[in-house]
C-alpha cells in the first residue's frame, strides 16, 4: 500500500437542474485536478443536479448508480487511474436520493446515500439506507458521507473505527444552522466542525463545497481537508468563488494520530465495555 497520495479538492457550483451543463462542468475541473496531479478529487454534493426542490423536475432528470454521471466519471478515474468522489440526484424506482459515490477505475467503490436530511431535503428525498460503507484502495481505506452528515460526531467515529484513513465529504455548505457565515479566516462553521472531527477520530476529512449564487441558494465554499491532527491541508479555499486545490499528505498519519503520547492513545482508550457504537448489529 502506498501512503502518499494527492487529494484535489474541487469547489464550484451547480445550476439547480442544469443537468449536461453541470456534468460537463465537473469533468472540466476534475481533469484539471488530475492534471495537477491528484489521484483522489472530490466534488462537491448534488453538484450534478443543483439544489432544486421541485420533485417532479427532479424526477425526470435523477439517475440510477449506472447512471451517465458515473460513467463519465469512471472515465475520467480510469483515464487518470485516480479517484474521483461526487454528489448526484439517484432515482431508484420511485424513490430519490441525495446519492455520492467513489468511483476508480474499474468503477463504483462507494455508493452512498446521504442518511441525514437537512431542511427541505426532507419533501424531496428519501433517507440514506445504506449505512457508512468504506472502501481499500492502493492508497489506505476512504469513507464517505455527504454534508449534514458531519453534523453528527457518530458518523466519522463510525467511518474510522471501521479504518477509514480519509472521509471524503461532498458538501453544500449553506448559511443559516449557525450565525456567521465566515470567521477571520474565511472559514465557515461546517469546516470548523469537520476540523475538531477530524482531531477527535484520528482521521483526514476532505469538504469540496458548492460555492457562489445558483438559483436561491447562495453557498458558502470555504472547502477544506483537514488532517487527523486537526490542522488544515489545504483550505479554505474562497468563500464564493470557484477554486481547486490539490495536496498531497501521507495517509498513514492517521495510524501514526492514534498514539498521541506514551499513555495517550485515543483510540485504544475508548471505554467500550460501558458504550459503544452498532451498525447491523455490530459493535464498534
Amino acid at each position: 500500500m502506498v501512503n502518499q497520495v494527492s487529494i484535489g479538492l474541487v469547489q464550484i457550483g451547480g445550476e439547480p437542474l442544469a443537468v449536461e451543463e453541470n456534468r460537463d462542468l465537473t469533468v472540466g475541473w476534475t481533469t484539471q485536478a488530475f492534471d495537477k496531479g491528484a489521484d483522489i478529487v472530490v466534488l462537491p454534493e448534488m453538484i450534478v443536479h443543483g439544489y432544486a426542490f421541485d420533485w417532479r423536475a427532479l424526477a425526470e432528470s435523477a439517475e440510477p448508480v449506472d447512471g451517465p454521471t458515473v460513467k463519465q466519471w469512471t472515465a475520467l478515474a480510469a483515464e487518470a487511474n485516480g479517484y474521483v468522489v461526487g454528489g448526484f440526484c439517484e432515482r431508484d424506482g420511485e424513490s430519490l436520493y441525495n446519492s455520492a459515490v467513489a468511483v476508480g477505475p474499474d468503477g463504483v467503490i462507494l455508493h452512498y446515500r446521504k442518511t441525514h436530511l437537512f431542511a427541505n431535503e426532507k419533501i424531496v428525498f428519501h433517507d440514506g439506507d445504506l449505512g457508512f460503507p468504506v472502501a481499500h484502495t492502493r492508497f489506505g481505506t476512504i469513507g464517505l458521507c455527504v454534508c449534514y452528515d458531519l453534523r453528527f460526531v457518530e458518523v466519522v467515529r463510525l467511518m474510522a473505527l471501521k479504518g477509514a484513513d480519509l472521509i471524503c465529504v461532498p458538501t453544500a455548505w449553506l448559511p443559516g444552522y449557525d450565525q456567521e457565515r465566515w470567521d477571520e479566516d474565511g472559514m465557515c462553521p461546517q469546516g470548523r466542525g469537520a476540523v475538531l472531527q477530524a482531531n477527535l477520530s484520528q482521521v483526514y476529512i476532505a469538504c469540496a463545497s458548492q460555492a457562489g449564487r445558483h438559483g436561491q441558494f447562495d453557498f458558502l465554499g470555504s472547502s477544506i481537508l483537514v488532517d487527523p491532527y486537526g490542522k488544515l491541508a489545504a483550505g479554505p479555499l474562497p468563500g464564493s468563488e470557484d477554486a481547486i486545490s490539490v495536496t498531497e499528505v501521507d495517509l498513514g498519519a492517521a495510524k501514526r494520530a492514534q498514539v498521541r503520547g506514551e499513555l495517550i492513545a485515543p483510540r485504544a482508550d475508548r471505554r467500550t465495555d460501558l458504550y459503544g457504537l452498532w451498525e447491523n448489529g455490530q459493535k464498534y
